[in-house]
């Protein structure tokens, strides 16, 4: 079968984060521009490759005061770092549903990651695409990557968990 190119549906897809503040609430942003392509054997996602990148500018936590900080050298460095990348990703089948592995860059400091993925199925939408749609989760710890800031409170713990747990919601259309 020959290799199938996909391409992100962007009016469909959201790619998110959740970091608990204060360690008792959490909160959730998410980065507004960003892209990916995945190439399948046909419509068969098990090996496929992945690549995905976002811009640290257009991340959104709903409050312009902490997404400027987050841009700020004391997190992502935007301005000397201005995308964070997956590269090398491959999807191998994992029961009924997938894990996505791959490599995540940021700031220049790349490491590897695993991602569950639930595979929503393939469709044609009203105008005859084909699509396909995914639901990806997983847990990665900020620090790896030198997004080190954060402040202690006076009755323990910190500001901002270093777990950060990754979501997204992805739509491909076939080439």
């Amino acid at each position: 079968m020959a290799n199938t190119t996909w391409n992100l549906d962007t009016a469909h897809s959201e790619i998110q984060f959740k970091v608990k503040h204060m360690m008792i609430a959490t909160v959730t942003g998410a980065f507004k521009n960003f892209t990916a392509s995945v190439t399948s054997n046909g419509d068969d996602f098990d090996q496929a490759t992945v690549a995905f990148s976002a811009e640290i500018a257009s991340i959104d936590t709903g409050n312009e005061q902490r997404d400027a900080h987050l841009r700020s050298a004391d997190f992502f460095d935007a301005e000397q770092f201005p995308n964070l990348v997956f590269s090398d990703g491959i999807i191998q089948k994992k029961g009924d549903d997938y894990v996505l592995k791959g490599t995540l860059t940021i700031k220049d400091i790349a490491h590897p990651v695993s991602l569950d993925v639930e595979f929503g199925g393939i469709g044609t939408d009203p105008w005859g695409n084909t699509k396909a749609g995914f639901t990806l989760s997983g847990k990665i710890n900020r620090k790896d990557w030198g997004l080190n800031w954060n402040a202690a409170l006076e009755t323990g713990g910190v500001l901002v968990s270093e777990d950060v747990r990754l979501q997204g919601e992805i739509q491909l259309a076939k080439a």
